[in-house]
């Protein structure tokens, strides 16, 4: 059940591909071995009206929240938030380089007790294997 959100402001979609960047921290979430492939969702949000530092209208920024249900141990999720953030600044780097840019990431458990969940992802996904679906097959 991890779900990564992306606030963000609309500057940004003029200096990076934010569906890519979406693509990139799912693979990431996956890759830290601890948040299970079909509970990962990240969805964008983007915010029109920012006021940022000074101002200026050329800041802008990236926040990425990740919530999960709890019972993860804290180093656990220390290092899933590392390794989340460090691709996140990786892929921006560029962007990081040229612009005023403020990311940033937070991640916090939900308690199971009061979070409910009912899905079928898993019952469609075309394979066990995790690493088969992460690569969409390409036609020939």
């Amino acid at each position: 059940m991890p779900h990564l959100m992306i606030d963000y402001s609309a500057n940004m979609e003029d200096r990076m591909d934010m569906a890519a960047f979406c693509d990139m921290l799912r693979r990431a979430a996956i890759d830290t071995g601890v948040l299970p492939m079909p509970g990962v969702r990240v969805r964008a949000f983007r915010a029109d009206h920012v006021s940022i530092a000074d101002g200026a209208a050329h800041h802008g920024y990236i926040d990425i929240s990740v919530r999960l249900r709890g019972g993860r141990d804290l180093e656990t999720r220390k290092a899933a938030t590392k390794m989340i953030f460090d691709a996140a600044r990786r892929f921006l780097e560029p962007v990081l380089e040229q612009y005023p840019v403020a990311l940033s990431l937070e991640m916090r458990e939900i308690d199971p007790a009061l979070s409910p969940k009912c899905g079928t992802i898993r019952d469609h996904l075309p394979s066990a294997d995790p690493v088969q679906t992460l690569v969409p097959e390409q036609p020939r």
